[in-house]
């Protein structure tokens, strides 16, 4: 289930520096689409199923009884990394996370984890990316309820 999060996930730096947007008024979402839940089921159906089995490696060096590993992740980068980073280091149980980009030009990040001794590394990072996921669809629930609801005024703090 872990590697459900991140399946998904693309880089999105390939986009066009100096791209000219249209005006607001030709801007049309698709807001039915959106709100469609069996759109969204096909979404989550189609990615279960081209999930990749080689995402998540770990990598050699870890210790025997588990409590410390490190992780490469491929495709991700620092939007990923840092996120579950700070999501990881919440867990009472991890004594240390922290990730690493090997090279600009590879598509990877590296992580390592260490824990206490209660739990395992690959259990934390199980739950680092089921507590992100968790986290993620409350922000998206939200960012949905303002969509319809078309309250779209905020005052700052």
């Amino acid at each position: 289930m872990a590697k459900e999060v991140i399946s998904g996930m693309e880089s999105q730096s390939s986009l066009n520096k100096g791209t000219e947007f249209p005006a607001e008024e030709n801007i049309h979402l698709p807001l039915e689409e959106i709100k469609d839940d069996a759109v969204m089921q096909d979404a989550e159906e189609f990615f279960d199923s081209e999930l990749d089995t080689n995402k998540i490696q770990i990598l050699p060096g870890a210790s025997e009884d588990g409590t410390a590993a490190s992780f490469r992740i491929l495709q991700e980068d620092h939007t990923l990394g840092n996120a579950l980073r700070y999501i990881i280091m919440k867990n009472p149980e991890v004594e240390f996370c922290g990730y690493s980009i090997p090279h600009p030009s590879e598509a990877a990040m590296n992580l390592r984890i260490q824990t206490y001794g209660e739990v395992t590394a690959v259990q934390a990072l199980e739950k680092g990316l089921d507590d992100l996921m968790a986290l993620c669809d409350v922000v998206e629930d939200s960012f949905r309820s303002v969509v319809e609801t078309k309250d779209y005024s905020r005052t700052e703090p």
